[in-house]
């Protein structure tokens, strides 16, 4: 009998950091591997968070979060359109611990969610560490890496319970249309299904198109549980601060469940995501501005090298590239461009089956890094038969 559960046994692991690991040792590399804003977290944060420590506030706070921050959240949505009290908030460690607390909130043992392949490989992680089923959808590069809806409606079995969307997307940069979401919502409401969908990069938009959440449909608020964060807008991920929203049964069971993992969130923290939602936004629209000069660098780059070819990311600071023509499996690709030229890609497998193909880059980088990663991928490229 082994001390080591099966399920924790096929929990796979993650591809980015095992690429990311493996530079180790290396000399100048440029890394295209995380997903991490190269920016510092704005100041203004960081003073606000500060600050609350220095008045003491280093105790246990609310299994939910301090009152402030659910208010601040739920007038984030307020005025996005999403009418969310703060009863039906919960503040978790980072955006992975609120999506982890939602699978085991509303999943049983066996039951299976639909989730986008290629998709962030943590999402099947998640749910088989609760039991339950994960069951890839293929979406593909002519529907921008989003659902087509007749592939979800064939998936679905009696064992279905959840959808999960992720728009924008990583690792694919792809957007789900308003059109598209009303689409998947009457699907939802017709085979009496629940959706999970991870928002964290909503704010990360590259078109004029206002986003659309699929909470905001018609019966689908009581539906619908979101997650979203402050690592990826605000340059936050060290803090690992995230948050829920959703009917309030689940809330509250899910704050139930922290209790047993997490306790509660640091308070100071906590005061730093205030300010994050109240103060100053000029900062995030700065870091906007260099995402989308840093994404026209690369979309023409990697389009202006021989075999390559890659659709402009609508969300999202990743590019997913089409590696196919150069005759290399993804993970091939991936490995040699490491090996010969020192530069880090993350095999589109690492995402699933779907993202054979492929490989995702990150651009969360500085634009000299960028340049000089174009010109490695280039020359890598060129010097193949």
């Amino acid at each position: 009998m082994s001390f080591v559960s099966e399920k924790s046994k096929k929990t796979p692991r993650s591809v980015i950091r095992e690429m990311f690991a493996m530079q180790t040792g290396l000399t100048d590399v440029v890394s295209f591997a995380l997903g991490e804003p190269d920016f510092t977290s704005p100041k203004h944060i960081i003073d606000a968070t500060v600050a609350s420590f220095q008045r003491g506030e280093t105790h246990y706070t609310p299994n939910a979060g301090i009152p402030a921050l659910r208010e601040a959240v739920a007038r984030s949505y307020q005025e996005r359109g999403l009418d969310y009290k703060p009863e039906e908030i919960l503040i978790g460690s980072g955006a992975i611990s609120v999506l982890c607390l939602a699978c085991t909130a509303i999943l049983d043992i066996g039951d299976e969610v639909l989730l986008p392949d290629p998709g962030w490989a943590n999402y099947s992680g998640l749910i088989m560490q609760v039991g339950a089923v994960p069951v890839p959808v293929r979406v593909k590069e002519e529907n921008g890496f989003m659902y087509d809806l007749e592939d979800l409606r064939a998936a679905i079995t009696p064992k279905t319970k959840m959808i999960l969307i992720n728009s924008p997307s990583n690792p694919t940069g792809g957007v789900a249309s308003a059109e598209n979401l009303r689409q998947i919502a009457d699907l939802v409401k017709e085979k009496d299904l629940y959706v999970l969908t991870d928002e964290i990069y909503h704010e990360l938009l590259w078109s004029d198109e206002p986003y659309t959440s699929i909470a905001s449909f018609p019966g689908m608020k009581e539906r619908t549980l979101i997650v979203d964060g402050f690592s990826k807008k605000y340059a936050m991920t060290g803090f690992r601060l995230g948050y829920g929203a959703g009917p309030e049964e689940v809330i509250a069971t899910m704050t139930k469940l922290l209790e047993n993992v997490l306790s509660s969130v640091n308070e100071g923290i906590q005061w730093g995501g205030v300010a994050a939602l109240t103060g100053d936004q000029s900062p995030v629209e700065e870091m906007k501005e260099q995402y989308r000069r840093r994404r026209q660098i690369i979309v023409e780059g990697l389009n202006a090298i021989d075999r390559i070819s890659c659709l402009a990311p609508m969300g999202a600071f990743y590019a997913f590239p089409n590696i196919s023509k150069t005759g290399l499996s993804s993970r091939d690709f991936a490995i040699r461009l490491l090996k010969e030229k020192h530069t880090v890609v993350v095999p589109g497998t690492g995402f699933g089956e779907g993202g054979e193909g492929f490989v995702r880059i990150s651009y969360a980088t500085s634009e000299e890094n960028i340049r000089e990663g174009l010109k490695r991928i280039a020359e890598f490229v060129a010097s193949l038969p």
